[in-house]
């Protein structure tokens, strides 16, 4: 029916009533496609003020990812406690729509979202999911961003394909994966057997 055609009904009493429907020009209404365009950013923030920051954003129901790490720190009067921290510092992840950005850069402890110049530059989400799987099935620590140096791919578990830097820490194997968008690396803990000497030219080294 075309947008303002007459229609006709019938009062209580069997008489014919006139009214004007107005065809709905689908405002408010949310499509498919809005949702698609929910991607991951990497979101800058106060240092130290992750946790609290996660909090805010799950009140405003912001879908947010902090990884996080475990270690042993002791304290001056000589007591031990396991502390959870954020395993890039100063920074955590959000999925959004970029046109809603402003949710997120209103959250208190909140100083920008990762992009080039003043738009926003998206992760991949596959690369989101895998550095969430991880965390389940490897131990990992932040470490100092490295450009340069030789590099390993690890070839079993969620991070297979992904190729970083080797080191040795306490006797063990780590390898360093660059995260280039921040400007961060952080270090997991492999066996010799999941990784191997990869090629000069390396396509990918993480999130970037």
């Amino acid at each position: 029916m075309d947008s303002g055609a007459v229609a006709t009904d019938l009062s209580e009493k069997g008489e014919a009533l006139s009214f004007r429907r107005e065809e709905s020009s689908g405002a408010g209404i949310t499509h498919p496609a809005s949702v698609q365009q929910h991607r991951w950013y990497a979101v800058h923030t106060f240092p130290r003020h992750e946790k609290r920051i996660r909090e805010h954003m799950g009140d405003r129901d912001v879908d947010c990812f902090l990884p996080v790490y475990r270690m042993v720190r002791r304290w001056r009067n000589g007591c031990e406690a396991q502390v959870e921290l954020a395993l890039f510092p100063g920074y955590l992840f959000a999925r959004i729509n970029p046109e809603n950005r402003v949710r997120v850069l209103e959250v208190p402890g909140v100083l920008a979202i990762v992009g080039a110049g003043r738009e926003p530059s998206p992760l991949p989400d596959s690369e989101i999911e895998a550095l969430r799987e991880g965390l389940r099935h490897y131990n990992y620590e932040p470490h100092a961003y490295l450009a340069v140096g030789q590099r390993v791919q690890i070839k079993a578990g969620p991070l297979a394909g992904w190729t970083g830097i080797l080191v040795r820490k306490n006797g063990g194997l780590r390898v360093v994966l660059a995260l280039d968008q921040i400007m961060q690396g952080v270090a997991v803990e492999v066996n010799a057997n999941d990784i191997e000497i990869t090629a000069s030219v390396v396509p990918r080294t993480g999130l970037s």
